[in-house]
């Protein structure tokens, strides 16, 4: 074993290890379903179903006969693409107001922050539920309402990240050298603001994912037969006193998901002992 391999492994620490092993598992559930289940996670056999978890059903079967274990694996690219797009949009958000709170006018500045400041204020499911309400129901317009609902939050960080790094004393440096605003800009804040948050998004992935799950279990998100996890929880919380799998399974998916992702980011950032 390579001295960079083992490097690698040592940083990690044996949760890191298991949480890498949960992503790879993850990305085959993502790119290549097939390689993990065979089944078509729609297809039914009423002949089948409510069957408890067996070898040929390791997950057991729903109200419809589908095979479980299959639906939480092709629905792994659903519930990850949505908790992606989520994130995207909020850091999205986040850098147009982090960037123009800490670089603009005071007067921008004043006025981004008292804003960023009411919303963050805000529970980020509740903020999401009332955006819902506005939107309307459906996949589109949770991932909006997520991706709107964790904006300020990425703009906080942001913000005091760059207002530090815009004071410090090799910016000071650069620009007596006679840099202009765009080269301190490009070659100094960026590289010294996006990196953390890119770890700070990776841990934003998990929770977007089990948000956005809590809005398809509450019905405002991906509606049944879809096999996104949290509409999978909706549609077996009729049945949890008799088929307990239903719910029980892909509400461990979520929490194995956000778990993993929360543990890959905190070594990323090196907010974690080891």
């Amino acid at each position: 074993m390579s001295s960079v391999v083992r490097g690698a492994l040592r940083r990690l620490g044996p949760g890191g290890i298991v949480a890498a092993v949960s992503l790879a598992l993850l990305l085959v559930a993502v790119f290549a379903p097939g390689a993990l289940s065979p089944h078509d996670p729609l297809a039914i056999s009423p002949a089948e179903a409510f069957s408890p978890p067996s070898w040929a059903h390791p997950f057991g079967t729903d109200e419809s006969g589908r095979d479980l274990f299959a639906r939480v694996v092709h629905g792994a690219a659903a519930s990850a693409g949505i908790g992606l797009a989520a994130t995207a949009i909020g850091i999205g958000a986040g850098l147009v107001l982090g960037f123009a709170g800490a670089l603009g006018p005071r007067a921008v500045d004043v006025a981004i922050a008292r804003v960023v400041e009411v919303l963050f204020a805000l529970p980020t499911l509740v903020m999401a539920l009332l955006l819902v309400a506005v939107i309307g129901p459906g996949t589109e317009a949770s991932v909006i309402a997520i991706g709107a609902a964790t904006a300020p939050g990425y703009a906080r960080i942001l913000r005091s990240r760059v207002r530090g790094v815009a004071r410090s004393d090799f910016v000071a440096y650069a620009r007596h050298e006679g840099a202009g605003r765009l080269t301190v800009f490009v070659r100094h804040i960026a590289p010294n603001t996006l990196w953390p948050l890119v770890a700070t998004a990776t841990l934003g992935v998990g929770q977007a994912i089990v948000w956005v799950s809590a809005l398809s279990f509450l019905g405002l998100g991906a509606l049944p037969p879809s096999p996104e996890w949290g509409a999978m929880l909706n549609a077996g919380r009729v049945y949890i006193s008799t088929a307990w799998w239903m719910t029980v399974l892909p509400g461990l998916a979520i929490v194995a998901t956000a778990t993993t992702l929360t543990v890959l980011g905190r070594r990323a950032s090196g907010t974690e002992a080891r």
